[in-house]
């Protein structure tokens, strides 16, 4: 079992989500973060102030699936969220080592696989 975490554009949250159901990939948790990667850091004046603007808003996506799920789960977010600038950032593949599903008490790959 593998833990998919991303962070995205904003904008192209829609179209990552859409990717994924295509994808059969189910069990999405968003966030909205901020962070700062490649971009280029934009200077602003604010009330007289120079500011230098260091963080962008990002969506983190977290997605538990089991291993069989995982390439699948990489290709669409990938696919989806590549606009092709700096900036449309990254994905990370995490090992889960236990999982257990509250409402029924299902572990591991039984937790993670959707219901049907």
């Amino acid at each position: 079992m593998k833990l998919v975490l991303a962070v995205i554009r904003p904008e192209r949250l829609s179209a990552t989500l859409q990717a994924l159901f295509q994808a059969d990939v189910r069990g999405v948790t968003v966030n909205r973060v901020q962070g700062h990667g490649g971009e280029l850091d934009t200077v602003e004046t604010y009330r007289g102030t120079t500011v230098k603007m260091e963080l962008h808003d990002k969506v983190q996506l977290e997605v538990a699936v089991s291993d069989p799920f995982v390439e699948r789960t990489v290709d669409a977010i990938v696919g989806a969220a590549r606009t092709g600038e700096v900036g449309d950032g990254k994905v990370f593949v995490l090992p889960i080592e236990r999982v257990v599903r509250i409402r029924t008490g299902e572990e591991d790959r039984a937790a993670v696989t959707p219901v049907g």
